[in-house]
């Protein structure tokens, strides 16, 4: 029998067809903790190839784990198959090296915050100067940060115009809103790239000018502050001021939960660069959320915030310590 033979069949159709890669087929993601692990996984599932970076290989480990274990539960909630749970994490590539984040059309830089509560501007930019050595001249750099400002992150690069800020609010999966801000040097051209990007992923776009918190997070922040007020005034209980919240406003989480979930360590970060940043008190930490935070109650991630949780992540009851 004769040797089979194998040609694409796009060298057989009648009309011309691009041979060049598609816009985002791949993307890379710098710094894979809870947000940039979110990112991951939205953009693989919409079958996009996923290259991130971490420091260590035992936090690439790590982050794959996690992201395995995310669609897992997908599969348990009737969203996802196991095929396709496994055609997805064959999209998802871990490494330490920025040399293999070279081939993406779209890098977006998740750096977690530092413990003492800084934004990590500094390592930021030197993230943004080592994509810059390796990607292509037009292809997108990007931030998930809230308020690190995307033009001072770019002003030491030579291709000032490519780099924009990108925020996925996280705290449900039907949260499918994408804030984007263009920066002062951010070119039209790039803005319309992220405004495709932002409907494959089935997100819907919000542009949002340069600001500290950007919509989502001063929102947040405020409310939270007026219901520890009233918390601190004993008005009611904390779970009726979360059955308000939610019913009332037709919100899935109550305000005291939803900080939980984004968790308490990362809100006194926020909430103290916004008030550094406009000098306004309704963003300063309140002492209710500084108590937690100095005693470790980060929210879900610890177990414990201003409600208890299981292993699982449900919640069980209200915090009695606060």
């Amino acid at each position: 029998m004769g040797e089979v033979i194998k040609e694409s069949i796009e060298n057989f159709g009648l009309g011309k067809h691009e041979k060049g890669k598609s816009m985002f087929s791949k993307i890379g993601v710098v710094g894979c903790g809870k947000d940039g692990r979110s990112i991951v996984n939205l953009t693989a599932l919409a079958g996009m190839e996923v290259v991130f970076v971490d420091i260590s290989e035992e936090r690439v480990q790590y982050a794959l784990n996690e992201i395995s274990h995310s669609l897992d539960t997908k599969i348990q909630n009737w969203g996802l198959t196991q095929n396709e749970k496994r055609a997805t994490m064959n999209r998802i590539t871990g490494s330490i090296n920025y040399a293999d984040l070279k081939d993406c059309d779209l890098v977006i830089e998740c750096i977690r915050y530092d413990a003492d509560g800084q934004r990590s501007t500094e390592l930021r930019k030197e993230a943004f100067k080592k994509l810059e050595s390796v990607l292509a001249p037009d292809a997108i750099i990007a931030t998930n940060a809230t308020t690190v400002i995307i033009s001072e992150l770019a002003a030491d690069l030579v291709h000032k115009e490519r780099c924009v800020s990108l925020h996925f609010p996280i705290a449900h999966s039907d949260a499918r809103l994408l804030e984007i801000v263009k920066g002062t040097f951010t070119s039209p051209e790039v803005l319309e790239r992220v405004l495709l990007f932002a409907k494959l992923v089935k997100y819907t776009p919000i542009e949002v000018q340069e600001s500290s918190g950007l919509v989502s997070l001063r929102l947040m922040v405020t409310m939270l502050n007026e219901a520890c007020q009233m918390l601190m005034e004993n008005l009611t209980s904390m779970e009726n001021i979360d059955e308000e919240f939610r019913v009332i406003y037709g919100q899935r989480y109550g305000i005291f939960q939803l900080a939980d979930i984004f968790g308490i360590e990362k809100l006194v970060m926020l909430m103290d660069n916004m008030f550094n940043e406009y000098g306004d008190k309704k963003y300063k930490a309140p002492p209710l959320l500084l108590r937690l935070y100095r005693s470790k109650q980060y929210g879900m991630s610890s177990g414990r915030g201003f409600y208890i949780y299981d292993e699982a992540g449900n919640k069980l009851k209200a915090n009695d310590l606060i």
